[in-house]
């Protein structure tokens, strides 16, 4: 496919930071198409494959959004992991989240699937920090030991950017997968394609889960799901898993339990020298809110606790500017 036409496409996306939620309209006038704009997402969709082109779907998707879903969502359509896409729930600067039926590979009647947004409109300033230690993944989640696509990558050119793009997908499903099996509150992954995952939906047909940062709990539930939280913080330890951008925005709040998302940026706390000012900005930042929330804690002793408790040493080798950053996508 023809690059030039790639980057047209995706610069005249316009969905960056809307949630569309049921019900909801938006403030802005309706663009209209020009012709050539229509030609180009014509053109587009025509060089998709042709099982694809009959994927047609429930939710009423932006300017160019119908190319950029059919290329990200096609796989999933044509393995039968879904069948239809019914709404966008959450729309960021790196992914935006769609509302999904259920196709038959699956036995739950609806899932969410994660679209990434193109590597060329995303904002991640720090995003070597996350990836010191890790082995660049391949579109399977298998460390790559092709010394071409490694120095393409390596030389952050075109195609070794396509391969970052896919190691950083395939990061956060891979640990998705991990951290399921071990009992961590993350929704269970069902399956990666080359701009997407898969995986459980947590809410019902009228609204998704909304994240804690937005929720006022119960004065009762409070402390239990702190701790909890910091269960997690636990295992995912024992596991060799970091978050790296853990705070009440990544956190669900549903039916009074919670389930932590968003794991691209995860670190390892033995291969990263700059785990353990990671870890510890994940701790204040959840701390943060509960703090707000009445419970008086200590951040920075709790880290160092955890951290001990888990075996490894005290080794903070970054600034503390980069602590009071927003994360890798701010």
């Amino acid at each position: 496919m023809d690059t030039s036409k790639n980057i047209k496409y995706y610069n005249e996306l316009d969905d960056e930071g809307r949630f569309d939620w049921p019900g909801k309209t938006s403030q802005r006038p309706a663009k209209k198409k020009s012709a050539s704009a229509t030609a180009a997402s014509r053109d587009y969709i025509q060089e998709q494959d042709d099982s694809r082109r009959t994927f047609s779907y429930t939710y009423t998707a932006a300017r160019f959004e119908e190319g950029w879903l059919l290329d990200s969502l096609g796989y999933f359509y044509e393995q039968h992991w879904i069948s239809d896409v019914l709404r966008k729930i959450k729309g960021g600067k790196e992914a935006s989240v769609y509302l999904c039926k259920a196709g038959e590979q699956v036995d739950t009647p609806l899932v969410a699937a994660k679209v990434y947004r193109p590597r060329m409109l995303r904002n991640l300033k720090n995003d070597q920090l996350y990836r010191l230690g890790r082995p660049v993944l391949d579109e399977n989640g298998n460390p790559i030991v092709d010394l071409g696509m490694l120095k393409a990558q390596h030389k952050r050119s075109v195609y070794g950017e396509q391969i970052r793009h896919q190691s950083w997908i395939a990061y956060e499903f891979n640990t998705l997968q991990a951290l399921h099996e071990a009992g961590v509150d993350v929704p269970r992954p069902y399956e990666m394609g080359n701009n997407a995952i898969l995986m459980t939906y947590v809410g019902d047909e009228r609204a998704a889960a909304p994240t804690l940062n937005s929720v006022r709990l119960p004065q009762d539930r409070i402390g239990p799901l702190f701790q909890r939280l910091v269960r997690n913080i636990e295992l995912m330890l024992a596991h060799q898993v970091i978050h790296g951008d853990l705070s009440a925005y990544n956190v669900l709040y549903w039916e009074g339990d919670v389930v932590l998302i968003d794991f691209p940026q995860v670190v390892s706390p033995q291969h990263n020298r700059n785990a353990f000012p990671i870890f510890e900005r994940d701790v204040l930042r959840l701390c943060e809110y509960f703090t707000q929330s009445g419970l008086r804690l200590d951040p920075g002793r709790l880290a160092r606790d955890l951290w001990s408790a888990g075996g490894f040493p005290l080794r903070p080798e970054i600034p503390r500017a980069f602590l009071e950053a927003g994360g890798p996508d701010e």
